[in-house]
């Protein structure tokens, strides 16, 4: 095993972040909300949020949080928001012609889905390990970076499941390659209820932590090192000094779900949330059964 990081080379992934300037409120009207811990009130599908501004800005935008939205302060589009709205429509919205929000609405959801597989490929793509299988990882990105070229009356016929099972076997096998330089037993909790776990300090390294339920539990200092997230809920989960620089197929959607502070590490491509704890010590402790 080598100290070495498992990734070996740039990964800035610019047309995978949402650019809401050139958008036109996509993630604002789109899905539906449900009045509940993230969002205050409920919203039918296709209905605009009643704080979307006629310039498809957030009229709260920098009180989401104090105003009963943290929801909107987590979610994140992969840049679909901008590739639909100008490759796809070119540079038509909704508003202006109202036509076309029904269409527009569906194929966001649909890019969507498909651009986060492209986050995936492209991290797969600079993990050293997984260079056995760069070759496959390469053609699977380039066939879904074409799908989301598609037309607005191509992609709703898409077979996207199918399509991500595809992705999905590679992004397994790029998984077990990289967890594979883990020292000692690699954890297997695919899937595992986690939530509210005490886990502070766990040595986690190599650990299969796809679609395990961390909401609430407490990975405060926990070792990340090559565990692999994907799919994971991290509502709530402190992550406080956890070092994550090194796991992946972890997403900024994630860590904005979670809880952590300056000393959490993270991959290179994410950025650090702004209502994140300046401490460990000024973080609130997770609620949840521990």
């Amino acid at each position: 095993m080598t100290e070495e990081s498992p990734r070996q080379a740039a990964d800035e992934r610019p047309g995978l972040r949402a650019d809401c300037a050139h958008c036109a409120g996509l993630c604002c009207v789109a899905p539906s909300f449900t009045a509940s811990t993230d969002f205050a009130v409920n919203k039918a599908a296709g209905e605009p949020c009643q704080h979307l501004r006629q310039d498809f800005a957030c009229g709260i935008h920098d009180d989401l949080r104090g105003r009963g939205f943290p929801g909107c302060t987590v979610y994140d589009c992969f840049g679909a928001g901008q590739k639909v709205v100008q490759v796809t429509f070119g540079g038509q919205d909704w508003r202006r012609s109202p036509q076309l929000a029904e269409s527009m609405f569906a194929t966001f959801g649909i890019v969507r889905h498909l651009h986060e597989l492209l986050w995936y490929l492209t991290e797969a793509l600079t993990l050293r390990p997984a260079r056995p299988v760069h070759g496959e990882l390469q053609r699977a990105l380039e066939q879904t970076a074409l799908l989301t070229e598609l037309g607005a009356e191509v992609l709703p016929e898409l077979d996207v499941a199918g399509h991500r099972d595809e992705v999905n076997a590679l992004l397994l096998r790029t998984s077990e390659l990289v967890r594979a330089e883990a020292p000692g037993r690699r954890i297997e909790r695919r899937g595992a209820d986690l939530i509210g776990k005490n886990l502070r300090g766990a040595d986690l390294r190599g650990a299969n932590l796809r679609g395990a339920y961390l909401i609430g539990a407490d990975l405060s200092g926990a070792d990340l090192r090559m565990a692999d997230l994907i799919g994971a809920d991290c509502r709530g989960t402190d992550l406080s000094d956890a070092r994550l620089g090194e796991s992946i197929f972890l997403t900024q959607f994630q860590v904005n779900a979670a809880r952590g502070n300056v000393g959490t590490q993270l991959p290179p491509a994410l950025l650090r949330p702004k209502h994140w704890a300046p401490s460990a010590a000024a973080a609130p402790s997770p609620g949840g059964p521990r």
